[in-house]
């Protein structure tokens, strides 16, 4: 297999050839569990360790290999797991904040030409939650879609109320509705699905990710649960992973996410609340928070019924959350390197 079939194309082969070292070959990685790593080449799909030097060297979380990353490789002279020795810039990312109080990134997965975010049409969806990937995708230059899954549990006329409160986002994103259990809408969904292309899913446990592969895919491979009597799933998917579909697009399946915190997203926001950044424009001073300065243009389009109180609140939320969670981070990457120059100059002075 060619790597360009992997989405290897001229972007990612400028970059790395500064990287490249004599011995040294292109590979994708393909999932990611526990610290182990399966990569593929143009030969095979094989397993995959760090290096030494490339793993004392990494100076975070965000800096280690993710499922989509293109990575450096060389492979092991007695035959065992291959050797990881750098990572290609990323063109895209999907990040979020560590789940827990740890204030650190965690990467999703890279590369990725489209997101889909997979929301269902009962018990799941959620206006908050959808801003929040929708803030997340626009921060990784990524390209979004939403698909309203479990289309055969509610009326026609519900799901027309669904999509037109998807519509309230204010981001114009096309919308998919489909059913895994009738078919409904898998040939729309596929014809988006172009070769050469990297596309993911997103969502919360249950909202029927693996399932929707399973059905791409044509026959069960992967396990799923059957879901309770409410049409909630159970979760099921256990470790990111990078498909390879029969028609050559690759698809990258996530475990439900329960915590969604945001790190650096000021360019997200701003895309995603893209009403809220033109009436800002209008605000009379240009550090206007929107959240009490005279003369805010928010807050009039909120009063003048411009702008939904629901959309108002939920910007002022995912803003709060955001900074608060980058002032943290900074001041742990401060302390990071700090200590990083205290155990350089501790090895020093012992070799002198």
């Amino acid at each position: 297999m060619e790597l360009a079939a992997l989405g290897f194309d001229n972007w990612f082969e400028e970059r790395s050839a500064a990287l490249l070292q004599p011995g040294q070959s292109m590979a994708r990685v393909t999932a990611v569990d526990r610290g182990a790593f399966l990569i593929r080449n143009e030969d095979a799909e094989i397993y995959a360790e760090l290096a030494g030097k490339f793993r004392f060297s990494v100076e975070s979380a965000g800096d280690m290999p993710c499922v989509g990353d293109w990575v450096c490789v060389q492979g092991h002279a007695s035959g065992g797991p291959a050797l990881i020795h750098s990572v290609v810039p990323r063109k895209t990312v999907l990040r979020r904040k560590s789940p827990g109080k740890t204030v650190d990134c965690q990467m999703i997965a890279a590369n990725i030409d489209v997101a889909f975010i997979v929301m269902s049409c009962g018990y799941d969806f959620n206006l908050g939650r959808l801003d929040r990937y929708l803030v997340m995708v626009s921060e990784g230059h990524i390209e979004p879609r939403i698909i309203l899954s479990k289309t055969d549990l509610i009326s026609p006329e519900e799901l027309e109320q669904t999509i037109l409160r998807s519509k309230q986002t204010g981001v114009p994103v096309e919308i998919l509705p489909l059913s895994n259990t009738t078919g409904f809408g898998l040939d729309h969904l596929r014809a988006f699905l172009a070769r050469g292309r990297t596309f993911c899913l997103l969502g919360s446990s249950g909202v029927g990710k693996t399932t929707l592969i399973n059905r791409l895919i044509g026959h069960d491979a992967f396990y799923t649960k059957a879901v309770s009597g409410t049409g909630e799933g159970v979760h099921t998917t256990a470790r990111r992973q990078l498909l390879l579909l029969d028609n050559g697009a690759m698809l990258i399946d996530t475990p439900g996410m329960r915590e969604l915190g945001l790190l650096g997203t000021g360019d997200g926001l701003d895309n995603t609340f893209v009403e809220i950044r033109e009436y800002a424009l209008n605000c009379r001073f240009a550090n206007c928070t929107h959240s009490g300065e005279p003369g805010c243009a928010v807050r009039l389009a909120v009063t003048n019924g411009a702008l939904s109180e629901a959309r108002y609140q939920s910007f002022l939320k995912l803003k709060k959350e955001a900074e608060f969670h980058d002032l943290s981070y900074l001041e742990k990457r401060r302390k990071d390197r700090s200590f990083g120059r205290f155990i350089k100059s501790a090895k020093k002075s012992l070799k002198e």
